[in-house]
């Protein structure tokens, strides 16, 4: 699944691609995604113009002309595709995992502009759409989520206050969207391991360092990352025809029996399952 900064290079390219571009038609082949796909959905999306295409979390916003806001989760194996007409494109995928071309099936839903067309495939079919005509009703859909690492208020106090006292640990106290949004499972490893805190440490039992850690190495590790462009778990390469490169640069994430590279540290990289997800730590270093 995407984590926060491969949606952000998604968006980024959409912004790129589609924004002020008036969609001519859409063609739904499967309604049936994780959430089905409204039967008005084409009507309401066909000869709009994109006004803008902005990121929450781990969530795609597309603005329309017509005040509707479409949002789009790529769920586990969903991925956009961009298809110019006048150009023949190697490489199509603006995800950061899964196929770099564009597969034959499980292609569900097309948006047609002048020039391109965005493809949705999603084999595993959990990712979906989802409609708003009225903004309040956005704001109400995201009203579960926490703040971004990268709003101004996840600071240290935001931090003890949400997490004092609390006895579950603090890897799934990162992966929890209530606390804070847009972090999975390989960034948090990244910023435990830079925070040297063990994942397996109860929240409530976080210094007031250990927390202004948490706080700063979260807009370090995604801010690199974006930066690196994304995350290439499964030999993405994106439309450029180039790599995201972040894996190049994981210090804990799937480097299990490795040496620490910390220096000075002889500590191994160890991999323990926390809630049923793979935690990868220094033995030494984050002790």
């Amino acid at each position: 699944m995407p984590e926060l900064p491969e949606v952000e290079i998604v968006k980024q390219s959409l912004v790129k691609n589609v924004k002020s571009q008036k969609i001519l038609q859409v063609i739904v082949r499967n309604r049936n995604l994780r959430f089905k796909i409204p039967r008005n959905f084409k009507n309401i999306l066909k000869k709009q113009k994109i006004l803008n295409v902005r990121r929450f979390s781990k969530y795609i916003i597309i603005e329309f002309s017509n005040n509707v806001n479409c949002i789009l989760h790529l769920g586990m194996s969903g991925t956009l595709h961009i298809v110019k007409k006048n150009k023949k494109t190697l490489f199509t995928n603006l995800s950061f995992y899964q196929s770099p071309f564009l597969p034959k099936k499980h292609n569900h839903v097309e948006l047609i502009f002048k020039n391109l067309k965005v493809i949705y495939n999603d084999p595993r079919r959990f990712g979906y759409f989802k409609i708003f005509n009225d903004p309040l009703k956005l704001k109400s859909f995201f009203s579960n989520y926490a703040i971004e690492p990268f709003n101004k208020n996840f600071n240290l106090n935001y931090v003890k206050t949400k997490l004092s006292d609390k006895k579950k640990n603090i890897k799934n106290h990162l992966l929890d969207q209530k606390f804070v949004s847009g972090i999975g499972n390989i960034y948090a490893s990244e910023i435990l391991f830079e925070s040297k805190i063990n994942p397996k440490k109860k929240s409530g039992d976080l210094s007031d360092e250990e927390m202004q850690n948490i706080v700063k190495y979260s807009k370090i590790v995604l801010n690199s990352s974006i930066q690196k462009g994304g995350s290439s778990i499964r030999n993405f390469v994106n439309t450029s025809g180039d790599y995201g490169g972040f894996q190049k640069y994981f210090k804990v994430y799937e480097r299990e029996g490795k040496k620490c590279i910390k220096f000075n540290c002889k500590g191994k990289i160890k991999r323990v399952v926390i809630s049923n997800r793979s935690t990868f730590y220094c033995n030494i270093c984050q002790n």
